[in-house]
C-alpha cells in the first residue's frame, strides 16, 4: 500500500512539474535581441526559430498613421544609420522623430548593420523597423510554413505624457490605433497589450474587446501603490526582474494576476528567478531561458 501510495505521489509530483514547464511563458523581448537586430522581422523569426511562447515587441507612431515596430520613437544612435547611411550622433538622435517622418522615409532608415555594442553575439545586418500589420503577417505565415505552435504578441505602448502631440499622439487615440490594428488582425486573441504608462492601458479598458492588458514597473513604489495609480487590476503585472520578491508574487498570487518579470539575461538571474512562482520571463536570449526553465528534473 505504501508502495502504491509512493508511485501515485511520484506521478502526481512528475505531473505538476510538466504542467507547470509546459504553462511558463517565455517571451522574447524585442524579438530575439541578443543575436538579431532589435524589433525586426528577423529577430520575430529567430525568436520563433529558439522556441518562444510569446513575441515582445514595441510601437510607436509614424506621421502618416502607421504603426511602427521601434522602442523609441525616435531612430536609436546605438543601432541607426540614416537614410544616407550616416551614424546619427547621439546628441541629435531625438531629432530623428519617428512621429515626424512617414513611413516611406523611415523604411530608409538601417537599424541592423551597425550592430549593437551592447549584444556582441548580435548579427549585423541590413533591416528597417517594420510595421505591425507586417510583423502579423510575417510571424503567422512563417508559423504556418513550419507547423509551428501559435505564437502571442506582447504589445508594448510607448509613451509618456511629456510625448504627447510631440513624439507621438495623445494617448487616448494612440491606444485606439493599437486596439484597431489589433482587431483589424483578429488578433484580439493572441496578443496582451503592456505598457509603463498607465493610461493607455486606462483608455483600453473602456473599449467593448477586453484586450488582455500588462503593468510595467521600474520603480520602487511597490505593487500596491502602483495599482491604485493604474486605478484597476489587470491581467499581469510586469516588473523590472530585480524588484521580484516573495511578498510581490504572494501579492499577484492571492488575487490571480500573473507576474512576469522583465528584461532577465543571465543565467544566474535567469536561476534567481526560478526560485520563484512566476508566471513567465521576458528574455534577450530565450534560449537560455529555455535551458532553465524547461529543463527536466534528473
Amino acid at each position: 500500500m505504501k508502495k502504491l501510495l509512493f508511485c501515485a505521489l511520484f506521478l502526481l509530483s512528475i505531473n505538476t512539474f510538466a504542467q507547470t514547464v509546459k504553462n511558463f511563458d517565455i517571451e522574447g523581448h524585442r524579438g530575439a535581441r541578443g543575436y538579431v537586430p532589435e524589433n525586426t522581422i528577423p529577430s520575430f523569426l529567430k525568436a520563433l526559430e529558439l522556441g518562444v511562447d510569446t513575441l515582445e515587441l514595441d510601437v510607436v507612431i509614424s506621421r502618416d498613421n502607421q504603426i511602427v515596430v521601434s522602442h523609441e520613437p525616435w531612430f536609436s544612435s546605438v543601432i541607426s544609420t540614416d537614410k544616407n547611411g550616416k551614424p546619427i550622433p547621439e546628441a541629435k538622435e531625438k531629432e530623428f522623430n519617428i512621429y515626424k517622418m512617414n513611413y516611406a522615409e523611415i523604411k530608409l532608415y538601417d537599424v541592423g548593420s551597425s550592430g549593437n555594442r551592447g549584444f556582441p553575439e548580435q548579427q549585423k545586418m541590413k533591416v528597417f523597423k517594420p510595421l505591425l500589420k507586417d510583423v502579423f503577417g510575417e510571424v503567422q505565415k512563417y508559423i504556418r510554413q513550419n507547423k509551428l505552435k501559435p505564437v502571442r504578441y506582447n504589445i508594448e505602448i510607448k509613451s509618456n505624457p511629456a510625448g504627447d502631440n510631440v513624439y507621438h499622439p495623445v494617448v487616448s487615440i494612440f491606444a485606439k490605433m493599437i486596439y484597431d490594428e489589433i482587431l483589424a488582425n483578429k488578433m484580439q486573441k493572441n496578443v496582451i497589450v503592456q505598457s509603463f504608462d498607465v493610461r493607455p492601458l486606462q483608455e483600453l479598458r473602456k473599449l467593448p474587446v477586453k484586450l488582455p492588458l500588462a503593468l510595467l514597473v521600474m520603480n520602487k513604489d511597490g505593487i500596491e501603490k502602483n495599482l491604485a495609480a493604474l486605478g484597476f487590476q489587470p491581467d499581469a503585472y510586469s516588473p523590472h526582474f530585480s524588484l521580484v520578491d516573495e511578498a510581490t508574487v504572494a501579492f499577484c498570487r492571492e488575487r490571480k494576476m500573473k507576474i512576469v518579470p522583465w528584461t532577465v539575461n543571465e543565467i544566474a538571474d535567469l536561476e534567481m528567478m526560478k526560485k520563484f512562482d512566476l508566471d513567465g520571463i521576458i528574455t534577450d536570449y530565450p534560449d537560455r531561458a529555455i535551458k532553465v526553465f524547461r529543463k527536466t528534473k534528473p
